[in-house]
């Protein structure tokens, strides 16, 4: 259920700290080294630097993409075994809800981004840099390409993937990766290309509507609170006028999300080319970048508008407790690292605390934390009851791995909770329903896999 705590009073606020502060205390006495919120390393990162939001060891492909999945020499024990098994199988949902769960496809290393396709097909996109189709059920061999050089380290590589509009007739695809920088190894911004795809393994007219000034990483970077090859947030949402929205994390060095001159920590409001929008929030406003349209982001890795209200929402993980869903509005600042309901990695309170004037809190928020990932709301036909719903990914060993269903009233104030699918022990990274009404999540493994989830029979 939604814990009473998940409201915006003030007298709420002071509440909450008090219970962060305890859950904090269990979190640093009971967790293992892989159990707080963050992302991982790097591969091969020294292990004191790892464990953030039990992350699977990355694929390490610096400075190209398409390489085989690489499960030895990572210094971390034996390779990844593939812990799914074959399904089909059916499970509890909650308040006397079933559902059967069966595998598309596996095949696939770190799936991050997935799009439905008119045909009924899907585009899927896997971290390590490569771009799959899968069409009547059925993984594609042949990656699409060509690909961008792209610094697909850590939590880095090819992320979102989304069809334009009006792809039917245009064919536009765009594409979120973290690209590499000039300033030498580990130097990397988040990009977005665009690209006509024809239905088979070739693009053409591949551009970058996007570089974001976000480099980090590189020499001489300012020291942060974790790798910089984590943190790059990267979705991206398309709104009712045709607007490209694109979120970018904080790359694990948190006062850059405060910074208006930068687009780390953002979110991004662009045209369909890239272009800045003449509304947006700071378009004509001396130090900030144009394309900005809300700030103080930790690492919103899910983004989505509501399909009834139109309304952009963002899942945004915070450190250690403090995952968030928020309501995205235009200009507002969401905190980090100011405020926090979470806490440091040494227990001490984020910045001014758990809230403060000026700054937007979470409409929901999690603690102990849950990795919280990909985000999508509920609007078919074959669950009934959950239209509306807000469906969220799960990442986290012992306290996520799982999609949590949050339920809202006609005021559109969160009432309650449901998890499922926490049997199958998977990170789901994204959770969407697909146009037959049915969910589709994917799983962030070494051998991740497409599920669909359907009403049990």
């Amino acid at each position: 259920m939604e814990h009473p705590l998940n409201t915006n009073s003030w007298r709420t606020r002071a509440l909450a700290a008090s219970w962060c502060v305890a859950l904090g205390i269990f979190v640093m006495v009971a967790a293992d080294n892989t159990g707080i919120a963050q992302q991982a390393p790097a591969a091969g990162q020294p292990a004191a630097a790892a464990a953030p939001g039990g992350q699977a060891p990355a694929q390490t492909v610096p400075g190209r993409q398409g390489a085989a999945p690489q499960g030895q020499g990572r210094g971390r024990g034996p390779a990844p075994v593939d812990t799914l098994g074959a399904g089909p199988w059916d499970f509890p949902a909650g308040r006397g809800a079933r559902i059967h769960v069966s595998v598309v496809t596996k095949g696939l290393d770190h799936p991050w981004g997935i799009a439905f396709l008119p045909d009924g097909g899907m585009l899927v996109t896997e971290r390590p840099g490569r771009l799959r189709q899968i069409k009547n059920g059925v993984l594609d061999p042949t990656p699409i390409g060509p690909m961008p050089e792209m610094l697909a380290t850590g939590l880095g590589g090819l992320l979102d993937v989304a069809l334009h509009p009006r792809f039917a007739q245009n064919r536009l695809i765009y594409l979120a990766y973290s690209k590499p920088g000039p300033k030498g190894p580990g130097d990397a911004t988040t990009a977005v290309l665009r690209a006509k795809w024809d239905g088979g393994s070739t693009l053409t007219e591949v551009k970058d509507i996007l570089v974001a000034d976000a480099y980090h990483g590189g020499p001489g970077s300012p020291q942060g609170l974790g790798p910089a090859s984590g943190s790059y947030g990267s979705r991206l949402a398309w709104d009712r006028a045709g607007f490209l929205y694109v979120s970018l994390g904080d790359r694990n060095y948190p006062p850059a999300s405060q910074n208006p001159a930068s687009h780390i920590g953002k979110i991004l409001r662009l045209r369909d080319d890239g272009t800045v929008p003449a509304d947006n929030p700071y378009v004509s406003r001396p130090g900030y970048k144009p394309e900005i349209y809300s700030l103080g982001h930790r690492n919103p890795l899910g983004l989505a508008f509501h399909p009834v209200s139109g309304e952009l929402w963002s899942t945004e993980e915070g450190p250690q407790g403090g995952d968030e869903l928020n309501k995205i509005e235009m200009g507002k600042n969401y905190g980090w690292p100011r405020t926090s309901l979470g806490r440091n990695y040494d227990g001490t309170r984020v910045g001014e605390g758990f809230s403060a004037p000026g700054l937007e809190d979470p409409v929901v928020f999690w603690v102990p934390a849950i990795a919280i990932s990909g985000l999508s709301f509920y609007d078919g036909d074959k669950f009934p009851a959950w239209k509306g719903n807000a469906l969220v990914g799960a990442m986290r060993n012992n306290t996520g791995q799982h999609i949590q269903r949050v339920q809202f009233n006609a005021k559109g104030e969160p009432t309650g909770r449901e998890i499922f699918l926490a049997e199958l022990k998977q990170r789901i990274r994204e959770v969407k329903p697909g146009p037959d009404g049915f969910i589709y999540a994917i799983t962030d493994e070494t051998f991740g896999a497409v599920l669909k989830i359907e009403p049990a029979p």
